[in-house]
């Protein structure tokens, strides 16, 4: 993904040799990338994911430019991570997904990252939908798909899932 860019975020690609200075600190992180990362980043449950995006990536080097990460430009600051799960399928349709560290929630990103991300995706090649899904009990991703336009389609295990 080229730079996008918002009135509060830069969102860049998020290279498998980022993720793998991610994994090594976040000091060879800001090395690499140039933008210090949040306390908290990356989180816990993202971490685990980072070795089976790195293997997916280094073999399928064509999905890494629908992974990225968030940016916060006033602090320059890595606050986060989006991505469209490996772009578009053979319906043309690709799913967002994203996660903000703790302490930049509630203050909008995710929504305006949101927006971005849509507006970007529905621009390129053999991409006609987004989709989206989250849980039931994930009250702040529920209404930023709200806020944004994304349309609930159906729950299932207590998974909502969502359609721009």
């Amino acid at each position: 993904m080229p730079y996008v860019n918002t009135d509060r975020l830069t969102l860049i690609t998020f290279t498998v040799e980022m993720m793998k200075a991610t994994l090594n600190g976040q000091h060879q992180l800001k090395e690499i990338t140039g933008y210090k990362a949040a306390d908290e980043y990356p989180m816990e449950d993202y971490k685990q994911l980072l070795s089976y995006k790195i293997d997916r990536f280094t073999q399928h080097p064509e999905e890494n430019k629908w992974e990225g990460i968030i940016i916060h430009k006033k602090d320059n600051t890595i606050m986060g991570d989006m991505g469209f799960k490996g772009g578009p399928n053979e319906e043309g349709e690709m799913d967002l997904g994203y996660s903000i560290v703790p302490s930049y929630q509630g203050k909008g990103y995710a929504t305006e990252m949101t927006i971005a991300m849509v507006n970007w995706g529905l621009q390129q090649q053999n991409v006609n939908k987004i989709t989206a899904s989250c849980s039931e009990s994930n009250i702040s991703s529920i209404r930023v798909l709200e806020k944004t336009g994304f349309e609930q389609i159906r729950t299932e295990d207590k998974e909502i899932y969502w359609s721009i």
